[in-house]
């Protein structure tokens, strides 16, 4: 199998040296031996990095990410725990959304001053009262 040098691995995927070396403290990679001083790492590596990259996008910590890893570093998707971080990704898109409308009224609002605007006030107040959906009706009932 190929090895390629840490230098390597960083200019490929882009991840600093002192990550890398995290990760491998971690578990979550493994160096295949030194050249000099220099790590190793099996050709495979990029792989593992790319699927630790697209779990930390996906919002997994560095502490779930090894549950996807069988015994032997191959991949062993739990399509329950992956289903649940789907779930939680779609509440945070729909909520994100609801606030990027809120932003972009806030923006266009043709009011002199936010504190004027009747939606502005409605939308601060179901904030205040944690009440997404509210913000949601109100700015679907709203002109900009």
């Amino acid at each position: 199998m190929e090895t390629l040098d840490i230098g390597e691995v960083v200019r490929r995927c882009g991840i600093p040296a002192s990550t890398l070396r995290y990760y491998e403290e971690k578990g979550l990679i493994v160096s295949s031996g030194r050249h000099g001083l220099r790590r190793q790492y099996d050709a495979d590596v990029l792989e593992r990095l790319a699927l630790i990259s697209l779990g930390r996008t996906a919002g997994f910590s560095l502490d779930e990410i090894p549950l996807v890893f069988g015994a032997g570093g191959e991949l062993r998707v739990d399509r329950a725990l992956l289903a649940t971080k789907a779930d939680d990704l779609d509440r945070t898109i729909a909520r994100l959304t609801i606030v990027s409308a809120g932003l972009r009224h806030a923006a266009a609002c043709p009011a002199p001053r936010h504190a004027e605007c009747p939606t502005f006030r409605r939308i601060l107040r179901a904030a205040m009262d944690g009440d997404l959906p509210s913000v949601e009706n109100v700015l679907k009932s709203a002109v900009p």
